[in-house]
């Protein structure tokens, strides 16, 4: 049971990794095809926060909760992190990556500055109105 749930966040890990790079890349190409979904102000929002919290993690040396959380439950499930089946394997090779932690800081970094930009360049509409 602790495994499945250790996947299970596992998967939701990638989930978030996902909506923020998916996030930025759907709001750049959605401009270009006048997309006016990416212009909704709780999808922008929740896009820079969830970034903005990665980026403040990694200034801070703050460990991601998703990753502590998951290591905990497989430590205490088996012994060992990272024994599991196929799918749990590959996931983790496309979430984790074995780099020194400043590489990831200036990665964080550089792609909020570019989720900012994108902010600014395409900025969300605050009103209720559908657009004309």
């Amino acid at each position: 049971m602790s495994e499945i749930l250790a996947d299970a966040l596992l998967v939701i890990h990638l989930a978030w990794i996902a909506f923020v790079v998916a996030g930025l890349v759907l709001t750049i190409i959605g401009f270009f095809r006048k997309w006016m979904w990416i212009r909704g102000l709780w999808f922008r929002a929740l896009h820079l926060c969830a970034i903005l919290l990665v980026v403040l993690e990694a200034w801070f040396g703050v460990m991601c909760p998703l990753t502590v959380w998951e290591s905990r439950i497989r430590d205490t499930a088996s012994g060992t992190r990272y024994s599991a089946g196929f799918a749990a394997y590959w996931l983790r090779s496309i979430v984790y990556y074995d780099f020194p932690p400043w590489v990831f800081t200036l990665a964080y970094t550089a792609f909020c500055a570019l989720v900012v930009l994108a902010w600014l360049i395409v900025p969300p509409r605050c009103t209720l109105e559908k657009p004309k």
